[in-house]
């Protein structure tokens, strides 16, 4: 990286020596023959770093130090001593210097002591651009929340998120956006300042997830050659971040509820109780009651994760929202492919509305993207769009979400459509919207179960 660097010395020597070696880095460079000028040149300008003679005449090292933390308390501070001032550089160091050299005729070890500072610069600006993308993209005020079905869980997320100690469990169909929510209730809350530590329960194999969960201790087990921190250690003053908890096996729920209880952990070969401190947020896509009731899931860990239960729409219930998350998909694909496409054409629209979504918000993100791929001028038409969209376009009823109603919408292409065609399309997508349960949607088309089976069966036959 290249660094904006203050060198102050009082010997002409010294001071145009390290001048013309970091100038040869491409570091941006202004030198300072005492700390008096230093500290009016702090009044103007913040350095990455500062290279400070410890001993000068007027204002000293160790004072010009504490103006340095004063006015530029991000800066790292390289003292330069002599060798019979070293102690005075251990006082420096207290106070908050970085290192310290001692002045020799060439400055050995300079080198490495600026690639270390450097090396440290480069990751707090990483860190720095992180913490910010991410305070941005997981801001509350900028979730797309148009529907009423988002509105109102955007006024629960508000809430929770002012609870940093709360459990909350996230439910939703797959692709919903149920990290994307657990990211923001720790982006918005207390624990913003702390680690967000996703695990998918999924991804570790059964065998491992207790030695990622807690940790182990050296000579654990055969192989365990050093200390390893675990999630639980890790998420500490933070947010833990548990996906598909549906499927963790029971010997795991068993540990996780104890850790829930005592709000402390052991790691593995380890003796001592861990105090921990997280918020747990937990998220599945499966019916848990089920699970229960089937034996797969614990009843008591499930009323400890629904302390705050949080379900998630799916994307075929927010109409309202689909037009403006294509819009945040565009421009996000457009910057990374570097395309200037900002527009999506009325035809492409509409394909877009209609879609049911199975696979929601992240199907919808790959329609975008793979139409982008596509895409060469400024705006993103109908043909772009892959052929599912067209496929289901040419069905004359599809659904609809508005507000809390669901309906179908019938348009019919005249010398395209027949009646019979019109009415085998209603009943498929009644069905398909009553999640195939035949005496919901016969009672929502106004027939008997009996009817709808007749029915069901001619369509059958007719295919």
């Amino acid at each position: 990286m290249n660094a904006t660097i203050f060198v102050t010395d009082d010997e002409p020597a010294i001071r145009s020596a390290l001048v013309k070696r970091l100038s040869r880095r491409q570091h941006r460079v202004t030198a300072f023959e005492s700390g008096d000028l230093l500290a009016k040149a702090l009044d103007h300008d913040v350095p990455d770093l500062v290279l400070l003679d410890l001993k000068m005449p007027g204002l000293s090292g160790l004072d010009a130090l504490k103006v340095c933390r004063a006015k530029a308390p991000f800066a790292l501070v390289i003292m330069l001593t002599a060798y019979g001032t070293v102690q005075d550089a251990v006082e420096a160091m207290k106070l908050g210097a970085y290192d310290f050299v001692i002045k020799t005729v060439d400055l050995d070890g300079l080198e490495q002591v600026l690639d270390r500072a450097l090396e440290l610069l480069t990751l707090r600006r990483r860190v720095t651009y992180q913490a910010e993308r991410d305070l941005h993209q997981y801001d509350i005020n900028h979730v797309i929340a148009d529907s009423p079905a988002m509105q109102g869980l955007l006024a629960q997320i508000r809430e929770v998120a002012q609870n940093p100690k709360s459990t909350v469990l996230l439910l939703g169909e797959t692709g919903t956006g149920k990290e994307f929510v657990a990211r923001v209730l720790h982006h918005n809350g207390g624990r913003a300042v702390g680690p967000f530590i996703g695990v998918n329960c999924t991804a570790i194999p059964r065998d491992l997830f207790e030695s990622e969960l807690f940790g182990y201790e050296r000579g654990a087990f055969t192989g365990a050659h050093q200390r390893k921190l675990g999630l639980l250690d890790r998420a500490e003053g933070g947010t833990l971040f548990l996906d598909e908890i549906g499927d963790l096996d029971l010997g795991m729920q068993a540990k996780l509820l104890r850790v829930l209880q005592e709000r402390t952990f052991r790691r593995l070969g380890g003796t001592a109780d861990i105090a921990v401190d997280f918020r747990l947020i937990a998220a599945t896509n499966q019916d848990l009651k089920k699970h229960i009731a089937a034996g797969l899931f614990r009843e008591d860990l499930f009323f400890r994760l629904n302390v705050v239960a949080l379900e998630l729409p799916p994307l075929r219930q927010r109409m309202e929202d689909i037009l403006p998350l294509c819009m945040k998909a565009l421009l996000h694909y457009g910057k990374e492919f570097g395309k200037d496409v900002t527009d999506i054409d009325p035809d492409a629209r509409a394909l877009l509305e209609r879609y049911h979504y199975p696979g929601n918000i992240r199907e919808l993100q790959n329609i975008i993207e793979r139409a982008m791929i596509f895409c060469q001028g400024r705006t993103l038409t109908a043909g772009h769009l892959p052929r599912e969209l067209h496929d289901q376009a040419k069905q004359p009823a599809t659904s609809v979400t508005q507000g809390a109603e669901q309906r179908i919408r019938v348009e019919m292409e005249l010398g395209k459509h027949t009646l019979g065609e019109i009415e085998d399309s209603i009943i498929e997508e009644t069905l398909r919207l009553a999640d195939y349960n035949k005496s919901l949607a016969a009672k929502q088309l106004g027939l008997t179960r009996f009817a709808l089976d007749r029915r069901l069966k001619k369509i059958s036959k007719d295919e």
